[in-house]
């Protein structure tokens, strides 16, 4: 409005803009809600000047019907109470449960959900020196690497380190191999600074190290690096092309094929866009596999209230631990071509590899080597990330994705969406850029580089198998092999006075036992819940990341909780 323009109130009555905002201005302490009501494009359209209709209990100019079409009156006295400091009732917000995105409120994210913050009070509670039968809390929740007192690679903090202040650059206690990567990173970054933005498909010499690295992982498998967008981390990648692909209303909505147990960034983002959530379940019997038949049943059901365009795939699996077999990631391609879905492949375990003759094999290595029929008109989208595998640099989000066989002009749209958001954080492209063009034999810095690497990863499959071992000797529980990734879902039995006692509550049954689980013995764990999970049958998920000392006290606390917790309930 310009100080010119006309507001009509709802009762016929008229004042200018002008003298509307002296009058609010003057009196702002005194009101308690201001409602402002869009005009129809009926209104607006006869409103010359773009006139705009009002409700007239604002007019200080008439006191005349308060009732406006579909508008509740509010309450006699109401808009005489005065607001004071910074008390304001809810009923005054703009913002408010009720008139809030009714997506978001339908968002759950089990891996930071209610447990995970009652541990965080418990750790408050304990430090303020409140007796608990424990000590302290054992985060087992959650595949934050480095929390749990895994060591960064020397290498990747050396380059950024150097990358982060170049004056390190005249130091002679880096090695020449780090300084000439750093070098490369900062002549690519505008001023030379990690500081700048970079462009919104990620740096350009990054996005090229990244194709090269694909092409050497898949045996020569060609890469373009203008099909490669570096990313916040994998979870950001994963929720852009969600974007891209959802639409439809009604029967045409799209609809998204995800693993049940999922992790729970998919369903989370599922809620939020407002798709359809379409679960097929992986083969608890069969080491958490995926089943062709399962894939067939679940969209036969979903076509007939929704349109399922989409199939996610995370392998290795979270939070199943589960590496598929080729043979299953060639049935899913041929499936997919056979039913013109688009293939999301999450891939950011890739190096998380550790049960005897399970391998890691990429979509996109698979999609080629099955010829041109598939590889020249699948669509996929593929998944990594600076968080997972031996970095375990959760914290500086770095990623990247990489699409194949994606239309000219979505992929121009795609461009256009990344770069709303500018560009991913340069430290982290500088990060991933360190994954994917790691020390090489001769260089300086390749033996210390492996020696960590293998360590690392070394660790992680003894801690696998021990997880895996104790599980198993608990009555009442049992656990699949830990294949890959960074994860336990053992299944676990509960008594039925338990389950009748959970529902009671209002609670989930694994949520019911894994809360009782924290509060007696200071143990965090995920229900399974959280993940989704067949009818009837309770899991949880714990991480294998804690020191192999603290991971051994993890696990004999488990078992004598769950002896407990079963004669308490039987």
């Amino acid at each position: 409005a310009t100080s010119t323009s006309v507001i009509h109130t709802k009762n016929g009555t008229s004042l200018e803009w002008s003298a509307l905002k002296k009058y609010l201005v003057e009196r702002r302490a005194h009101f308690v809600q201001i409602l402002y009501i869009a005009p129809t494009v009926r209104e607006l359209g006869s409103c010359p000047n773009r006139r705009m209709m009002i409700p007239s209990p604002l007019s200080p100019f008439s006191s005349q019907s308060r009732a406006l079409s579909g508008v509740s009156e509010p309450p006699r006295g109401l808009v005489q109470e005065k607001m004071t400091d910074n008390a304001v009732f809810s009923q005054n917000k703009v913002l408010t449960i009720d008139t809030m995105n009714p997506n978001v409120k339908n968002v759950e994210y089990a891996v930071r959900g209610p447990i995970v913050q009652r541990a965080v009070q418990i750790e408050k509670e304990l430090r303020e020196g409140m007796k608990k039968p424990f000590t302290e809390v054992i985060k087992a929740n959650i595949g934050d690497a480095h929390a749990m007192g895994q060591q960064p690679i020397t290498f990747f903090r050396q380059v950024l380190a150097l990358c982060s202040y170049p004056e390190l650059l005249k130091d002679n206690m880096f090695p020449e191999d780090a300084k000439s990567r750093a070098r490369r990173i900062l002549q690519a970054c505008g001023g030379s600074s990690l500081g700048a933005y970079s462009a919104s498909q990620g740096i350009d010499c990054v996005r090229q190290d990244v194709a090269r690295y694909i092409e050497r992982r898949d045996g020569g498998v060609p890469c373009d690096p203008d099909n490669v967008y570096l990313t916040s981390g994998a979870s950001d990648g994963i929720v852009t092309m969600l974007k891209l692909l959802v639409c439809g209303e009604g029967a045409s909505k799209t609809g998204v094929m995800i693993s049940i147990p999922q992790y729970p960034l998919y369903s989370a983002a599922l809620a939020e866009l407002g798709a359809v959530q379409v679960n097929y379940y992986l083969n608890e019997e069969k080491c958490w596999s995926m089943d062709l038949s399962e894939l067939e049943r679940s969209l036969a059901e979903a076509r007939k209230h929704c349109n399922p365009k989409v199939l996610c795939i995370i392998n290795p699996g979270n939070p199943t631990g589960q590496v598929q077999s080729r043979q299953c990631i060639e049935d899913v391609i041929r499936f997919a071509a056979k039913e013109h879905l688009f293939l999301m492949a999450d891939e950011v375990y890739q190096d998380n590899v550790y049960a005897e003759g399970c391998q890691f094999h990429s979509f996109k290595k698979v999609l080629f080597e099955l010829g041109p029929q598939y590889s020249n008109t699948v669509e996929l989208v593929s998944f990594h990330s600076t968080s997972k595998c031996y970095m375990g640099e959760c914290g500086f989000r770095g990623g990247y994705m990489e699409v194949i066989n994606m239309d000219p002009e979505v992929k121009a749209q795609l461009i256009k969406l990344v770069s709303v958001r500018l560009c991913p954080a340069v430290p982290g492209q500088a990060l991933m850029d360190m994954v994917v063009n790691s020390p090489q034999p001769g260089e300086p810095s390749y033996t210390t580089f492996m020696k960590e690497r293998t360590a690392t990863l070394s660790l992680l499959a003894e801690k696998a198998k021990l997880t895996e071992e104790m599980l198993n000797t608990v009555p009442g529980i049992t656990c699949n092999p830990v294949q890959g990734a960074m994860y336990s879902f053992p299944n676990i039995s509960l008594p039925q006075k338990a389950i009748k006692e959970a529902k009671a509550l209002g609670q989930a049954p694994d949520m019911f036992y894994c809360m009782k689980m924290l509060e007696e013995t200071g143990i965090c764990l995920v229900p399974g819940s959280g993940f989704g999970q067949k009818d009837g049958t309770y899991h949880f998920r714990m991480t294998i990341l804690p020191p192999t000392d603290k991971l051994k006290l993890l696990l004999a606390k488990v078992k004598e909780f769950h002896q407990k917790f079963t004669r308490q309930y039987s």
